[in-house]
């Protein structure tokens, strides 16, 4: 049963912080950056945020600096928005999954032709 709320509160963290994401102000911070993956542990005490830039994994990886840098404010944020008994601990990671999906959607339209 908790395994389910877990989830559910994954979906929810996962789409409040892709919203918050549009109004950090720090220019190290891609306006293509997505959020792919979120894995709150089951206490909610930590979230692992997985982020993916659509300009490659370096600006992802200089995205994930100025997300760290304002993790305070997203946090804050995130608390006011989602409902649950602690506020997370964030932590972001720069994910290439973006750039290699697009390379393999690539080479399988380069087969069909």
């Amino acid at each position: 049963m908790a395994n389910f709320k877990v989830q559910r509160y994954n979906e929810d963290v996962k789409r409040e912080i892709t919203d918050i994401l549009r109004s950090v102000k720090d220019p190290r911070v891609d306006e293509l950056l997505t959020v792919v993956k979120v894995d709150l542990s089951n206490d909610y005490s930590y979230c692992k945020v997985y982020v993916s830039s659509l300009n490659g994994i370096e600006k992802a990886k200089e995205s994930v600096k100025g997300l760290q840098s304002a993790a305070g404010f997203i946090r804050r944020e995130l608390s006011m928005r989602v409902q649950m008994r602690r506020s997370p601990e964030l932590s972001f990671v720069a994910d290439d999954s973006i750039e290699h999906s697009a390379e393999i959607s690539k080479k399988l339209n380069d087969l069909l032709k």
